[in-house]
Order: C-alpha cells, then structure tokens, then sequence
C-alpha cells in the first residue's frame, strides 16, 4: 500500500476555500433578478383574473339579494343601494349581502379590488319606512348596478354591469347602461 502523497510534496498549495466569490454571488443575484422579471407580470395577471371572478361572483350575489329583497322585504321593489340591501330584517334574520359587499361602495372599502353602486330606476313601489329592513329609499320597480375596477388596470381590467332581468355585462370601460358592452357568459 502505497501512502497519500500531500499537496505540497505534489507542487500543489494546499487552499483553504472559505465560500463564494463576488463573481460568483453576482451571478446568482442576477439568475433571481431575471427569473423575477419573468415571474412577476404572470402573477399580477393571475391577481387580476381573481379579482374578476370576485367581482362576477359579486355581481350575481347583488343580483340575486335583489330578487330575494323585492320579493320579502320591498314589496315587489328593488333596493336602491348596496346599503339598503345589507341592512338586516328588522323582525330578524340576515341581510341580503354581506358585510364585506355592502361596504364596497366607491366611498368605502373594495372588495377584492371592485367597488359597486346600484341605483334605482323606474317608479317607486314601497316607500322606505314599510320595507322590513327600514331601508334609506323607496324601492323602485328597476335597478342597475355595476361593478368596476377601484385601479383600472392593476386590480382590473373589466368593468361589469348587471340589471334586474338578471343579465350580466362587461367592458373595458365604465357600463353607462345596459346596451352598453358586451353579455357576460
């Protein structure tokens, strides 16, 4: 058996390594930058895309408190705002939205990142003081209401709009009306 040979009878320095060089860790930090860079745009559209199902999920919940509201609480009226639907039954019981809904008007707090307003339309069928929820206004016999983006673009990219015939449209714009965009299927 044949002993190791050591380095320094070789011709070689023994080195001590100690960790990574500057070239090294630059290299690194430039792979992460790079791979970020990439990353980042992906996720925000994927943040958006949640965003707007949150906000058709949200839609067709006011559209359906609406109909639940003109049929038990409004006399055959609709609400004329987000408030007067989250109100609770003054008998008892719970409101025809959530919270978390009800307080995502344009001066309030958004709800995943769409603010909503409904307003009234038609004639008055009850007023406010004989709804079961001593609601703000009248009901009215129509309703529109709309869902947009609180930042165009970033939490975003389509408006919505919704009517008492239950039909759901979109843009990239605000819906001024219901002719307005197209249908949401």
């Amino acid at each position: 058996m044949s002993a190791p040979i050591s380095r320094h009878i070789r011709g070689c320095k023994a080195s001590k390594i100690d960790g990574f060089t500057l070239v090294e860790l630059l290299f690194v930090v430039a792979i992460i930058g790079l791979l970020a860079a990439i990353a980042v745009p992906g996720l925000m559209r994927g943040r958006m895309a949640g965003n707007e199902a949150s906000a058709i999920a949200s839609m067709r919940a006011i559209t359906n408190a609406q109909a639940a509201y003109a049929s038990t609480c409004g006399g055959g009226g609709y609400a004329n705002s987000l408030a007067d639907l989250a109100l609770e039954p003054i008998a008892g019981g719970n409101p025809f939205i959530p919270a978390d809904l009800g307080a995502a008007d344009p001066a309030g707090v958004p709800k995943s990142g769409y603010e909503f307003t409904i307003t009234g339309g038609g004639s008055s069928v009850m007023a406010a003081a004989n709804t079961c929820n001593g609601a703000a206004d009248d009901t009215m016999t129509q309703f529109f209401a709309q869902g947009d983006p609180d930042d165009p673009g970033n939490t975003g990219a389509r408006f919505f709009a919704a009517d008492e015939s239950g039909q759901m449209r979109q843009d990239t714009a605000q819906l001024a009306d219901m002719l307005a965009g197209i249908p949401l299927k």
